[in-house]
């Protein structure tokens, strides 16, 4: 896991592991099911079985992702921030020529 969060990672590593099991389950239930009937009428109803644990194998990659996302925001903002610190201000120079 990508996370920094000890306890936000082990719960959303969990989450996933239990929506590839739902995956699972939902497929291979679906399928043994509509095999005798027909096999490609398993195969739709593997994929449809399949539907509701990919959903949330999806919305927790999107959970992560935007965590990351904002992490890695939070490290380019400090970075920013000390590079506008280090750099003072130039004085400016009276260059006139007339």
């Amino acid at each position: 896991m990508r996370l920094q969060n000890a306890p936000l990672s082990f719960v959303i590593n969990f989450l996933l592991g239990v929506a590839w099991a739902a995956v699972l389950l939902g497929a291979i239930t679906s399928f043994l099911s509509f095999y005798q009937e027909s096999f490609f009428l398993a195969l739709v109803s593997a994929f449809i079985g399949a539907l509701p644990g990919m959903a949330g194998v999806l919305f927790l990659e999107h959970i992560i992702t935007g965590k990351e996302k904002h992490l890695e925001l939070k490290k380019q903002t400090a970075l920013l921030e000390k590079l506008l610190i280090e750099k003072s201000p130039l004085p400016k120079e009276n260059n006139d020529l007339q």
